[in-house]
């Protein structure tokens, strides 16, 4: 747990400049070993050398976390991390912010439609976010 909240934390600072820091990196740890790790599964994308490159962190309706280090975005981890969400799904939801267009894009690409877009005064970085749903059935563009 310890790598992946590093490599969270490190993406989110590194891709997403615009996010407040709000916890310091040792209660990320915290929270992935604590509460992430005992509610979500994880599936997780590794190199030849086991270091991790990205993960998935869901529940069977709900996507928690979807990230990929900076260096290997581009390459497919991202789709196959979320076709394992999506393999014993028949929906799932996630939040991302309104500012993130590359996941915005992400998600719209891979059928993913915006259930509501809020002012982000319900999540702790006070962002405007998004609510994303995906159905099992629906054509996704380019399908």
């Amino acid at each position: 747990m310890p790598a992946l909240a590093r490599l969270n934390y490190e993406t989110v600072r590194t891709s997403l400049p615009f996010v407040p820091e709000v916890h310091p990196a040792h209660e990320v740890v915290d929270y992935f070993s604590g509460q992430l790790f005992a509610k979500a599964e994880f599936w997780l994308a590794e190199d030849e050398a086991g270091e991790a490159l990205g993960y998935i962190a869901f529940r069977p309706d709900f996507v928690e976390h979807l990230f990929v280090r900076p260096t290997s975005q581009g390459q497919g981890l991202g789709v196959a991390l979320l076709d394992m969400a999506k393999h014993g799904a028949s929906e799932l939801s996630l939040w991302t912010f309104q500012q993130n267009l590359r996941a915005r894009r992400f998600y719209e690409k891979h059928g993913f439609f915006v259930v509501v877009e809020t002012d982000g005064l319900d999540n702790e970085e006070r962002l405007p976010d998004v609510l994303y749903r995906w159905r099992r059935g629906e054509l996704e563009p380019g399908v």
